[in-house]
């Protein structure tokens, strides 16, 4: 009777806990682990977030699994072999268990080398370079964005957004156009310090390097106005370093490019205004 009341007791905070964590969301935001965007389901963001989504879920219903196991032995340890009222003698004592020291040492071994194999499939799909239909540069600044559209020619330069100063994240940040369905390779530098380009809902980030030009691929799937920031802190505005993406049909995006054309945007931003400048190779003696 007593066990029963024990077990009671301990299932209370279990089943609270599960409750207020299945309550406070949907059936959609439980199955792509509370992620943002749209990962899987109806239409992925891009042509990675639903892998990114999948190695997501299974990791944390792994976890979970070995997780509720643990408790659950433990909480049946605790009361199973529980001191009873007017037990003083001392339990019998063990040097070793076999069995479970195997069991706990392969378990942890076999759930290692499978995370492992599970990280290197995806990042190694997701990093693979491929034969894109755009190429884009976006060089990061401190504390804003520009992007050189490298095979029309033309060129956005960003300024820094100021809180309070534009009806909306939309305006007054700058916008990365990509058209939807189109492969992009990003090409990625810093003419400062280094920043991280993290698109939010496309479940991705990288880091830009000063002198260095990193490579992200992707094909966006869905369109819509996507949020983006730098994810390394870079100095004092580093919160306001925002830029949207645009996803758009490829109508739009010719019509925004024909636009910046218009505008007298053609060339290309360089990176020559760098504060790196005593790089190897760059004629310029190295301190």
């Amino acid at each position: 009777m007593r066990s029963k009341r024990v077990l009671k007791w301990l299932s209370i905070p279990a089943v609270a806990s599960l409750t207020a964590a299945l309550s406070g969301c949907s059936s959609t935001d439980l199955a792509k682990g509370y992620l943002p965007g749209t990962p899987g389901g109806e239409t992925p963001t891009t042509n990675h977030t639903a892998a990114i989504s999948e190695f997501w879920t299974t990791s944390w219903a792994i976890l979970f699994g070995v997780g509720f196991l643990s408790w659950g032995l433990m909480a049946y340890a605790l009361v199973v072999w529980r001191r009873r009222k007017g037990d003083t003698h001392t339990p019998p004592q063990m040097r070793y268990n076999n069995p479970i020291e195997t069991l706990f040492t392969v378990v942890p071994l076999v759930l290692v080398i499978g995370f492992f194999a599970l990280t290197a499939k995806t990042m190694g799909d997701i990093e693979t370079p491929v034969k894109s239909d755009y190429t884009i540069e976006v060089i990061g600044k401190q504390w804003a964005w520009d992007f050189n559209y490298t095979d029309e020619n033309v060129y956005e330069s960003g300024i820094q957004y100021q809180e309070g100063e534009f009806a909306g994240v939309e305006h007054g940040i700058p916008t990365l156009h990509l058209p939807v369905n189109r492969s992009v390779e990003i090409d990625l530098s810093s003419r400062d310090v280094i920043h991280s380009f993290w698109i939010v809902e496309f479940l991705y980030k990288k880091d830009v390097f000063p002198g260095k030009w990193n490579k992200m691929y992707v094909t966006p799937t869905k369109e819509g106005l996507y949020m983006g920031k730098c994810a390394e802190l870079c100095g004092e505005f580093h919160s306001m370093m925002l830029f949207n993406v645009k996803v758009e049909s490829q109508a739009e995006y010719d019509a925004y490019i024909q636009s910046l054309k218009e505008k007298g945007q053609t060339g290309k931003l360089s990176i020559d205004d760098s504060r790196n400048q005593n790089l190897p190779g760059n004629g310029s003696e190295q301190n």
